[in-house]
C-alpha cells in the first residue's frame, strides 16, 4: 500500500511538471499520452529511490495536502523554462512592432495569446534549439533530483521560492530586450534619418516611401544576426538548468 502511495505522488509531481513544461505541455499532445508519459516516468523514478527511507501517514488529510504540494511543486518546476519561452515570443513582438507589422497578429491556439510572425517564428525556432540541446532532458534529470533533495509528500514552498520566482519572471522582460534590441536600434537610427528627411524634403511622403524598406530592412538584419540568436537563446536554456536547481534547492 505504501509503495502504491509513494508511486502516487511521484506521479502528481511529475504530472504537473510536465502539464506546465514546454514541449511535453504542449496542447497538440494527447491528453492520454502525457498521463501514460508521467506514469512512466514515475515508476522508473520509483525505482531508483530507496522506500525503506520514505514514511508516510496513510491518513485521507495527509494525502490530500501532499497530493496538492506535489502538484503545485511540480507546476513551479516545469513552468520555470517557459519564461525564457515567453521572452522570445514578447521580443518577436517588439520587432514585429518596429517592422510595421505588429497589425498582422494571429492567435496561437496552443498559447492561446495573439501574436505575430515574428514572435511565431523565433519562438518555434526556441522550441527547435530547445529539442536540439537535449533541453527535454533537463527536465526529466531535474525531476529525478528533485525526489533525491525533496522529501516526498513535504515539498516546501517557502519565501525564498516565491523569491525565485518573481526574479526569474522579471527576466522576460530583459530576455526580450536582449533579442530584440539589435533590430530596435537598427530601426531607432531609420526613424532619425526619416525625421531628417521629413524636414529637408518636406514635399515626399516618407513614411510611404520607407515602410517597404523598413520590412526588407528587417527581415535583413534579422536572417543576418539570425546565428546570434540562436547562441543566446542556447544560452538562456541551458541556463534553466541552474534555476531549477535553485529552485529545487530553495524547496528542500
Amino acid at each position: 500500500m505504501s509503495d502504491f502511495v509513494i508511486v502516487l505522488l511521484i506521479t502528481v509531481r511529475i504530472t504537473g511538471a510536465l502539464v506546465a513544461a514546454p514541449v511535453f505541455g504542449h496542447k497538440s499532445l494527447p491528453v492520454l499520452v502525457k498521463l501514460f508519459l508521467s506514469l512512466f516516468i514515475a515508476y522508473l523514478i520509483f525505482l531508483t529511490l530507496d522506500t525503506s527511507k520514505i514514511h508516510l501517514e496513510l491518513t485521507l488529510w495527509f494525502l490530500v495536502s501532499s497530493a496538492l504540494k506535489e502538484m503545485f511543486a511540480g507546476l513551479i518546476l516545469g513552468f520555470m523554462l517557459n519564461f525564457v519561452f515567453y521572452g522570445v515570443l514578447y521580443a518577436g513582438s517588439l520587432i514585429g512592432f518596429d517592422m510595421g507589422i505588429a497589425i498582422s497578429n494571429m492567435f496561437d491556439p496552443a498559447e492561446g495569446i495573439n501574436s505575430n510572425a515574428i514572435g511565431e517564428m523565433l519562438y518555434f525556432s526556441a522550441l527547435l534549439v530547445f529539442l536540439l540541446i537535449n533541453g527535454h532532458h533537463y527536465i526529466i534529470e531535474g525531476l529525478s533530483f528533485s525526489f533525491v533533495a525533496i522529501p516526498i509528500g513535504n515539498p516546501i514552498l517557502t519565501q525564498s521560492v516565491n523569491d525565485l520566482i518573481i526574479k526569474y519572471s522579471a527576466q522576460v522582460f530583459i530576455i526580450a530586450l536582449k533579442i530584440a534590441s539589435p533590430i530596435m536600434v537598427s530601426f531607432f537610427l531609420i526613424h532619425i534619418a526619416e525625421g531628417i528627411i521629413a524636414r529637408v524634403i518636406p514635399q515626399m511622403q516618407v513614411f510611404f516611401v520607407t515602410q517597404p524598406l523598413k520590412l526588407g530592412l528587417g527581415f535583413l538584419i534579422l536572417a543576418g544576426i539570425s546565428p546570434i540568436y540562436i547562441y543566446v537563446i542556447k544560452s538562456l536554456l541551458q541556463n534553466y538548468e541552474n534555476q531549477l536547481a535553485a529552485i529545487i534547492r530553495a524547496m528542500s
